[in-house]
């Protein structure tokens, strides 16, 4: 292919390319062995959360090298980094949790420093486990250069005495164990099959739910979210999205143009139907910050409340995202929800066309059983609901995919943190009936608002989960199932109401009508906040420190600084 011509005169990289007071600059880059050509073409980041640390990540090195190829073909210099990702399967159930969501502001303040330091033009990001993909998507809108976001893939299921399994289904053997329902060998032969391959949990848990967002949203190429890891099929995809992202230099369209406020809602739509992780409801209003949109997770929650439940996935389903991709992609989730009116056609993407266009060739696939028409719903509205009441002013989010009764009411069970919760649980110190509530795990008092998947796995393995209701403060797994409501706000640490509960206050959850109250008058919990003292810091150095002193509320997705709105200068306009 005959490399294009651009014009470097407007682009971030003549900060260290152009001219003669740039020489020293330059030399560096002969150093690594570029050519003068080289020097002097658009230079693009090439940022993956590559790490060793689990097999959502081990295979986004190999697709970056292919995203470089696509990028040196179509008339750019690629230049590789690597940033963090702390992944939730390993955090779980411990203070390791913490550094989780704190590590979602990480990446994107690390790509954001990377591409300012070294002044690249384009950044193509690749991501493979929860936090990395809106982190990495939190960078690109923030930077607003022309960008493409690649997910790494998902793992292939497991196969365990005749059956699929994910990774859910041994945090719930967790929970089977401790009641003695399964042997020791029972629960090891189970975790050496759970995870066959390179890439991320295979349910519709968070990073699927992301990588179904990043393509609704228009920042990913049609199809790239679908096939699983180890398929050589991404391979392709990583080489065309690094074509792809030269064109949006030409055409200069970038991720603001893309990520508007109906891209957004698109995105929600997709979590609805997927049936998707509650995580989304914290991670689309921190992109939206990114680009100085409002719309927080009560926003989020009106998309949920209409949005038809079509795709039957794990954890409240049957399928995983290998059955998605082989029955035609989240395009034909996209397709349905497109014909059905409620996806906003008009919406720009990375290919340069609409919404609209990209689906024009997508035909229904009618033999499979994954995904549904919107005409023939699981249920007419979305697997994931958001509450509010008394007990969350400010909002709370559950998902109902997969539930028969979405009511509850009960007497609270209060836990100051979830290792107690989680003791409780183990020992069987609950009972039938009971609100189990975990607090002080928001983003502030947390710090690092942990997901609680130790602790409901156990319950739903001790055959309790649709026997008790839990609410926090903190956040739940994308694998998380049964009654489990996440994100209430105000959290504890600031004062909201559930840091006023005690054991035996009457709470009712009505995820039909949309609200979670307490049996509690305004008199009441105002006489009880008088009284009432913030917990002492977990942290007073590090950071875990530092993400506590600035992380704001989880409505409005848990962000670390004024975002968009109140942006001077937009780095792509250096």
């Amino acid at each position: 292919m005959t490399a294009r011509k651009f014009d470097k005169s407007k682009l971030p990289s003549r900060y260290v390319t152009e001219g003669p007071e740039r020489a020293p600059h330059r030399s560096y880059y002969y150093a690594m062995g570029l050519t003068e050509e080289e020097i002097n073409q658009p230079i693009v980041g090439v940022a993956s959360c590559w790490n060793e640390a689990a097999p959502c990540n081990i295979s986004l090195m190999r697709q970056a090298q292919s995203a470089k190829a696509g990028v040196k073909d179509a008339g750019g210099t690629p230049r590789e980094f690597c940033t963090i990702s702390v992944t939730d399967g390993i955090a779980m159930g411990h203070e390791g949790m913490k550094s989780s969501l704190a590590s979602r502001e990480v990446i994107a303040d690390s790509c954001e420093l990377t591409m300012r330091g070294h002044c690249y033009d384009a950044l193509i990001g690749f991501a493979g486990c929860d936090k990395s993909l809106p982190g990495m998507m939190m960078a690109m809108v923030r930077l607003n250069v022309p960008s493409v976001f690649m997910y790494g893939g998902s793992i292939l299921p497991g196969r365990y005495r005749g059956r699929d399994v994910t990774v859910q289904d041994i945090f719930e053997a967790v929970g089977q164990h401790a009641a003695g329902q399964i042997s020791d060998e029972d629960l090891h032969e189970l975790e050496c099959v759970a995870c066959p391959s390179a890439g991320a949990c295979g349910g519709q848990y968070t990073a699927n739910t992301m990588a179904c967002v990043s393509e609704a949203m228009g920042l990913a190429l049609p199809g790239s979210a679908g096939a699983p890891a180890p398929y050589e099929s991404r391979d392709a995809y990583a080489e065309a999205s690094g074509r792809a992202v030269m064109d949006l230099i030409a055409k200069n369209i970038r991720p603001r143009d893309i990520v508007t406020r109906k891209a957004l809602e698109n995105a929600a739509t997709v979590v609805a139907a997927t049936g998707g992780s509650t995580n989304a409801g914290l991670h689309l209003p921190a992109i939206a910050h990114e680009c100085g949109i409002d719309f927080d997770l009560l926003d989020v929650a009106e998309i949920f409340k209409k949005t038809p439940y079509i795709a039957d996935l794990k954890p409240g389903g049957k399928y995983v995202a290998k059955d998605v991709y082989e029955a035609g992609g989240i395009q034909i989730v996209l397709k349905t929800l497109y014909e059905g009116g409620y996806i906003h056609g008009e919406c720009m993407t990375v290919t340069g066309k609409t919404m609209a266009e990209n689906l024009e060739q997508v035909q229904w696939n009618p033999d499979q059983n994954v995904v549904r028409p919107v005409s023939n719903p699981i249920t007419p509205t979305g697997g994931v609901v958001g509450l509010q009441g008394n007990l969350a002013p400010d909002g709370a989010i559950v998902k109902v995919a997969g539930m028969d009764n979405v009511k509850f009411t009960g007497p609270a069970r209060c836990f100051d943190c979830e290792e107690d919760c989680f003791a409780a649980v183990e020992k069987g110190q609950y009972k039938e009936g009971e609100v189990l509530v975990i607090r002080y795990e928001g983003p502030k008092g947390g710090p690092g608002m942990r997901e609680m998947l130790s602790t409901t796995s156990a319950i739903y393995g001790q055959g309790m989960g649709d026997k008790v209701a839990l609410i926090t403060d903190g956040r739940f797994s994308g694998a998380t199932r049964g009654f489990c409501i996440g994100h209430v706000g105000p959290e504890a640490q600031d004062g909201g109401p559930i840091g006023l509960l005690k054991d035996g206050d009457i709470i009712s959850i009505d995820a039909e009508q949309g609200t979670m109250t307490v049996d509690l008058s305004d008199d009441e919990l105002a006489e009880r906040r008088k009284s009432w003292a913030p917990k002492q810091p977990s942290f007073k150095s590090g950071v875990l420190w530092k993400y506590a002193q600035i992380v704001g509320s989880a409505r409005k997705g848990a962000v670390t600084h004024p975002g968009g709105a109140e942006e001077v200068t937009c780095y792509a306009d250096i």
